[in-house]
């Protein structure tokens, strides 16, 4: 081993070291995502996806060495129309369809980037990805409806035509679930389904599930912005430069890039984002307050000092989060607030549920308020739609999936 890897391998030691003892106070948080990124030729699909997978896998192992339990492994592909470029429908679907299959069978989860990047991609690669989501389980992909170069209106019209697609044609549970429009994301973040690139591969970064993490902070900062701040920043650090130090010792011994880290403070469930936010404001979810509680987790978020990727802000994905699935069904929780909410931090819109009977250009205007907001302030936000088929405002939904909670619908602003 050369006296440049070593003298990497003992700063990580150093730094892992000091950040246990500091942790130790607090319920460490679960890694949810190590993605990798790679630039698949389907005559070496086999081999580039073991290289990945050895990636991630050595990552994984790493942090279970340091006392870290890891959700998932993930691989992203290049756009799908890259991906899938110059070949028939029928040849493209058998692709993902290999893809898909060996995703379950490595124990990975696969995503195939941004379906439509720009208005003038050509939005037959939309309605291949609509039959593709609508049949595999595993699949994820996303749209990209706002950049540096402006709002993309057609892609938002294709995008609200396959979630539409979808919630006729696919369980409620994966189809539009494994799908979100993205505005303003960067490219190499670890959250799926926003997760995108457009390079060479041989890259990759991670996430946290840390929801925790911050409701055990507020648990002691109660009512205070800036100490809340000041210690959600150091405990967020704290994790978050364990994962930089495996991510340089794994690029170190792979020749694979590590990105950076995404310290968005992931909920799933009982790690719950809403309760977090309600320990600080004693409030529910919704109540004056929750704006500021937001801010604060932004602010920490911001301030952690890692290379960063992805969206770096607040989480609130209503249906993954089961205080939140609760808060939708109380009324306490709309549309226009969660947007609200994002003028400060957030994710946009990730997991809402909408009746049915949704038109597409209900889902367009929708889709169009996110972009507009994400590109008016230049920061990343997403929108994951789930309207439920066969379902009404006043109806419960019934989603069967285990990482979904089921909660009332209501009229679609």
């Amino acid at each position: 081993m050369t006296h440049r890897r070593l003298g990497i391998l003992a700063a990580v030691l150093v730094i892992f070291t000091a950040a246990a003892a500091d942790a130790q106070t607090y319920t460490m948080p679960k890694v949810r995502a190590i993605t990798a990124f790679v630039r698949l030729d389907p005559a070496t699909l086999d081999r580039q996806i073991a290289d990945a997978l050895t990636v991630l896998r050595n990552a994984k192992a790493d942090f279970v060495r340091r006392g870290y339990q890891t959700e998932t492994i993930r691989i992203v592909t290049q756009p799908l129309g890259e991906l899938v470029g110059g070949q028939s429908d029928d040849d493209a679907l058998r692709l993902l369809k290999t893809l898909d299959d060996l995703s379950a069978k490595e124990g990975f989860i696969p995503s195939v980037g941004a379906a439509m990047m720009r208005d003038t991609d050509d939005p037959r690669t939309m309605h291949l990805l609509a039959t593709a989501l609508s049949t595999l389980p595993n699949i994820q992909a996303n749209s990209i409806i706002a950049a540096e170069d402006g709002i993309h209106w057609q892609v938002i019209r294709e995008s609200a035509a396959l979630v539409h697609y979808l919630t006729d044609h696919a369980a409620p549970s994966h189809g539009n679930f494994n799908f979100t429009a993205t505005a303003m994301v960067q490219p190499y973040g670890p959250f799926y389904p926003g997760a995108y690139h457009s390079g060479a591969g041989r890259r990759f970064s991670i996430g946290f599930e840390s929801a925790n993490v911050v409701q055990e902070v507020f648990a002691r900062t109660h009512g205070d912005f800036t100490g809340s701040v000041a210690e959600l920043t150091r405990q967020l650090t704290i994790h978050a430069r364990v994962a930089a130090s495996v991510g340089a010792s794994v690029a170190a011994t792979t020749g694979w890039t590590f990105m950076g880290v995404d310290p968005t403070p992931a909920p799933l469930g009982e790690v719950s984002i809403g309760a977090a936010i309600e320990t600080y404001t004693g409030a529910k979810f919704g109540s004056s307050g929750t704006m500021t509680a937001a801010l604060i987790i932004t602010t920490a978020v911001k301030g952690v000092p890692v290379r960063q990727v992805g969206y770096s802000g607040l989480m609130v994905p209503v249906l993954e989060d089961k205080l939140l699935a609760q808060r939708w069904a109380d009324g306490t929780i709309t549309t226009d607030a969660l947007l609200a909410y994002s003028a400060v931090c957030g994710t946009g819109l990730d997991t809402i549920p909408y009746p049915g009977d949704i038109s597409v250009d209900q889902l367009a205007r929708i889709f169009g308020d996110v972009a507009s907001l994400a590109w008016k302030w230049h920061k990343p936000l997403s929108a994951r739609l789930q309207p439920v088929a066969g379902k009404r405002a006043g109806d419960l939904t019934q989603f069967d999936g285990p990482f979904l909670f089921n909660t009332k619908l209501h009229e679609v602003p």
